[in-house]
């Protein structure tokens, strides 16, 4: 392929003293290079106008093959531009050509070329052969130069620009030209398809702010009263949206006032497996079904059991499993019965003792078999005792060294925390910062984190008072 050569002007012989004439032509000579020049630099300058004005691509792609064609005047000139994966961008094809056969019937074929549609198109060196080809065969006397569209090392399109009179004689003047044309279209498309992620990115985090806050409206905002208990509870996700999930909910919710604070309750810390959105679907799904389950009354063991058997379907589907510890704990009698669906099993400090043991049942992730039977627990809980629910993005969470957060630290934290005699807030917030400092204060958790703390308060021991016999002397 070649290119038109520019129009040739050739300086008058100086074989001696130069004539009016002759003066007269060099003069019309410099005026006219000085014209031309000033008209190609007024067309790349009107291309790179478009390009940063025009917030359609589309008018900017149809520009191109028009400048093209005036900046190195030749009788026509397209654009076969790709998109982001290599295919033709057969909507943003653009051609431009004084009176070209066939012109309607090459834009049909290069919309339809098979070849044109497969990713990665643009980037095959035989099929840019074959549609340089493909051109040429609709204008087989013309003059036709081609050159690609590249925007940061990926092939964007290719650029013609032919001329039917016959064969192009191309000075170095155009073909910097002809790039400069095709540099800035693939500066343009490049611009856009940014444009075009960055919209998509935004419209992404719009829907994980949405529902990062949806989730957080459905995990409690604030522990409820229950009588005899003092409660904290925190999540802290990896992402905007997190798997993690605990509840407060109560067994008999049409109970009002201070016959709710002392009816029976259920405690439930979970963990959907996996982070992002998928866990946070399910982690909601799951929140509905158990919600469900606790109006029925069922003791945990049948509760767990009949939820692994409702979200059996689902969880399949999704290849995902589910681990949940379910308790329920009567404020009259301080009962807790438990069961556990194989979560990390919760950490109990005895006052009394002044040491911690784990409340743990037998009993399969939820989701994995259809058929599964859950061990059930309980254990009566006494004045000064501390009970802490947790999943395992604490105990899973690296350190600034590599090594994991792991149980052991959590019960050292939780023993220093409990030995001072503090509220379930201020072991809550004591967990937690022994947890950033260990993790790294300006370092992301890799797993969401979440922590319950249920304290039952000290008993006031009033002091004694001696009594006094006041009745009269005899």
């Amino acid at each position: 392929m070649s290119s038109k050569p520019p129009r040739q002007h050739h300086s008058p012989s100086a074989r001696g003293a130069s004539s009016p004439a002759q003066t007269t032509n060099l003069r019309q000579l410099f005026e006219s290079l000085t014209g031309e020049q000033r008209r190609n630099q007024d067309l790349l300058a009107s291309l790179s106008f478009a390009q940063r004005s025009f917030t359609n691509l589309t008018r900017f792609l149809e520009l191109v093959p028009v400048v093209a064609s005036r900046l190195l005047m030749t009788d026509g000139a397209l654009l076969v531009p790709f998109q982001a994966d290599g295919r033709i961008w057969r909507e943003q094809i653009h051609l431009v050509s004084e009176q070209m056969p066939k012109q309607q019937e090459l834009l049909r074929r290069l919309g339809s070329l098979d070849a044109g549609h497969l990713a990665g198109f643009g980037s095959d060196d035989t099929q840019i052969l074959s549609l340089d080809r493909l051109v040429q065969r609709f204008i087989p006397k013309a003059g036709l130069f081609a050159t690609s569209i590249v925007a940061r090392g990926r092939s964007r399109g290719r650029l013609y620009v032919f001329d039917r009179s016959g064969p192009l004689v191309w000075s170095e003047v155009h073909r910097r030209h002809a790039q400069m044309v095709a540099d800035l279209t693939g500066v343009a498309i490049e611009n856009d398809q940014l444009l075009q992620e960055a919209r998509r990115h935004e419209r992404v985090d719009r829907q994980l702010s949405i529902g990062a806050e949806i989730q957080a409206q459905l995990l409690p905002d604030h522990c409820p009263v229950i009588e005899g208990v003092d409660l904290a509870a925190r999540c802290r996700p990896a992402f905007q949206v997190g798997g993690d999930y605990y509840d407060f909910i109560p067994t008999r919710p049409e109970l009002m006032g201070r016959r709710r604070e002392r009816g029976r309750w259920a405690l439930v810390m979970g963990d959907v497996m996996g982070k992002g959105v998928p866990a946070g679907l399910l982690m909601t799904m799951l929140r509905g079904m158990l919600r469900a389950e606790v109006l029925s009354g069922l003791p945990p063991d049948r509760i767990l059991h009949d939820l692994n058997q409702l979200a059996q379907e689902d969880l399949a589907q999704s290849h995902r499993f589910v681990t949940l510890f379910y308790s329920d704990f009567d404020p009259r009698t301080r009962r807790l019965r438990y069961a556990n669906a194989a979560h990390n099993p919760p950490l109990l400090w005895r006052s009394e003792r002044r040491s911690i043991t784990r409340l743990d049942a037998a009993g399969l992730l939820i989701g994995l078999q259809p058929e599964a039977d859950y061990g059930l627990g309980e254990v009566r809980l006494e004045s000064g005792d501390v009970l802490l629910y947790y999943t395992d993005g604490v105990t899973e969470a690296p350190g600034i060294t590599g090594d994991r957060f792991d149980e052991e630290r959590l019960i050292s934290a939780l023993e220093r925390a409990c030995r001072s005699g503090r509220s379930a807030q201020d072991i809550l917030d004591a967990l937690f910062d022994r947890l950033d400092r260990f993790v790294g204060v300006d370092r992301q958790l890799e797993d969401d984190a979440s922590m319950v703390v249920l304290k039952v308060p000290e008993a006031v021991n009033l002091p004694s008072v001696a009594l006094v016999d006041r009745r009269p002397l005899a």
